[in-house]
């Protein structure tokens, strides 16, 4: 189930297919079984009705949690352009070898977190990230030599930026890995699926048709599809561009 909800179009074939068996398992369950009085498909119309909610509310529940997140992520990467810009001025506090190297740094770092953000390749993504590191590491022996060498309270505003950089790329990576429970993807798929089975049970004596048991599967499918689009960063059609960190590297060019 985790390996389904990084691939949306994946978990959207493979929901609907699902379903759609349970659906239709169910509905011919009750063409063999005709003897239900109208008492019983009250009582059972009424448990639809309440599982239907109950999945309407989870649905709704889990697509705030991946809102949040995506916005999550966008307010981070925004926060991450506005560090380095800040930093990338602030060098200018430095004595003037210092600053050129600081500014040659963080343009080669800025160019890997537009990268981190375009990827989708995981093994291009781990030396993305190894590079990072490295850079991190680079720039942050780069200010700290200099204010070790002539340490001043104006050169201290480069460590201090300094150190906002390499924090606001650990925030994202963080915000990157915060997704939705695997625990609420359970659970929506388990109540899902009572109620595909409660309506194809109950289709029968319905005034819906045999080919209407394939709509409901079919709409939570669309729902499960848009959750995991929105709540995968990586191989959803939803993605954060990194546009403010491609505005600074224009700029910063």
């Amino acid at each position: 189930m985790e390996i389904l909800t990084h691939y949306p179009l994946l978990l959207f074939v493979a929901s609907f297919v699902a379903l759609s068996i349970v659906a239709a398992a169910a509905s011919w369950l009750r063409g063999r079984y005709r003897d239900i009085d109208n008492e019983q498909n009250e009582h059972l119309g009424v448990i639809l009705a309440t599982t239907l909610t109950l999945l309407g509310l989870i649905i709704g529940f889990s697509f705030s949690m991946a809102m949040s997140r995506y916005d999550q992520r966008k307010n981070f990467e925004e926060a991450e352009a506005n560090a380095i810009g800040t930093e990338m001025l602030r060098a200018d506090f430095l004595p003037a070898a210092d600053a050129a190297n600081v500014r040659k740094l963080l343009a080669e770092y800025t160019g890997l977190r537009i990268q981190f953000y375009l990827n989708t390749d995981d093994d291009q993504r781990k030396r993305i990230n190894e590079r990072t590191a490295q850079l991190q590491g680079d720039l942050w022996s780069a200010v700290r030599a200099s204010l070790a060498a002539q340490p001043t309270p104006v050169e201290a505003l480069a460590v201090a930026g300094m150190n906002d950089v390499i924090n606001s790329q650990g925030y994202t990576q963080a915000a990157y890995w915060n997704r939705i429970p695997i625990a609420a993807w359970y659970l929506m798929a388990i109540i899902a699926l009572c109620s595909n089975a409660l309506m194809g049970y109950r289709s029968r004596s319905g005034k819906a048709g045999r080919g209407l048991v394939f709509v409901l599967p079919l709409i939570v499918s669309f729902a499960f599809l848009l959750i995991a689009d929105i709540d995968a960063p990586r191989h959803g059609l939803i993605e954060v561009r990194p546009q403010n960190l491609e505005s600074l590297m224009k700029c910063g060019g």
